[in-house]
């Protein structure tokens, strides 16, 4: 396969094990057209199996995809939750009282929403695209204040994207921005979506500081579309020590104790 979009979906879907058509057309913006015809390319390179109604990796169990009941972030959730849960409340020891926060949508940035409905800090504000940590605001304290923002909504992220949603980041002032990312290399933080991309390059030229939250599963995994390079992070929150041409790279790494 010589198309990188292609060697990303293979990659994407074996993270995933199973994923439909629809689900590949929205993770990577590409039409009906396009999508059926890397998955014909992606097939017939025996790099993925064709299932009912999308794509599965080869050492998947042979069941259909059924993509009308795939809840992907529901999924991803419950993936390494002890792992987010740990940098969650690394998280919070960074986090000072009167701090304008930006959260991304990611389900790490969720787990630290949640941390945070529990917190002695007072008077929080708290930017996001996340929807999952809008639905939520209601339970956090009364002195903290939810700043929206607006877009395009993608439901394989959960959140909004997109034009309106750069152009309303970019009229805000963000003390720390919290964010994850599906891969991290001594290249630095990759997404598999290019709006995705999009918006997380406004969180870094509108933050004051930009912290990454990733447990080590994602190490040494690249994507199709590149966010940040290293040193334009002030620190990664993980899980465990990364590899040495990762942490070099690094201005400054926290692993999260148990």
């Amino acid at each position: 396969m010589n198309n990188v979009r292609t060697m990303a979906i293979v990659d994407y879907v074996r993270e995933h094990k199973y994923c439909s058509t629809t689900e590949l057309m929205r993770a990577f913006e590409v039409s009906t057209a396009t999508i059926r015809r890397d998955i014909a390319e992606i097939v017939r390179g025996n790099h993925l199996r064709k299932v009912h109604g999308g794509l599965a990796a080869l050492d998947a169990p042979a069941v259909a995809v059924a993509p009308a009941r795939n809840d992907p972030f529901a999924e991803r959730v419950q993936t390494n939750a002890d792992a987010k849960a740990r940098l969650a409340r690394q998280a919070e020891t960074m986090i000072a009282n009167g701090d304008i926060l930006f959260l991304d949508s990611s389900t790490t940035a969720l787990f630290l929403a949640r941390q945070l409905q529990n917190s002695p800090l007072a008077n929080l504000t708290i930017v996001t695209n996340s929807v999952s940590i809008i639905q939520e605001f209601r339970l956090f304290p009364p002195p903290f204040v939810l700043v929206a923002v607006g877009g395009s909504y993608n439901p394989q992220l959960n959140a909004f994207l997109g034009k309106a949603a750069v152009e309303s980041l970019r009229r805000l002032q963000i003390d720390r921005a919290f964010l994850s990312a599906a891969g991290l290399t001594k290249d630095g933080l990759f997404t598999y979506h290019e709006s995705h991309a999009e918006f997380l390059h406004a969180v870094r030229a509108t933050a004051r500081e930009v912290h990454v939250l990733l447990d080590r599963s994602k190490f040494n995994k690249s994507a199709l579309f590149p966010i940040c390079a290293l040193d334009r992070l002030e620190s990664l929150l993980t899980d465990a020590a990364p590899p040495d041409e990762i942490g070099q790279g690094l201005p400054r790494c926290l692993v999260a104790p148990p």
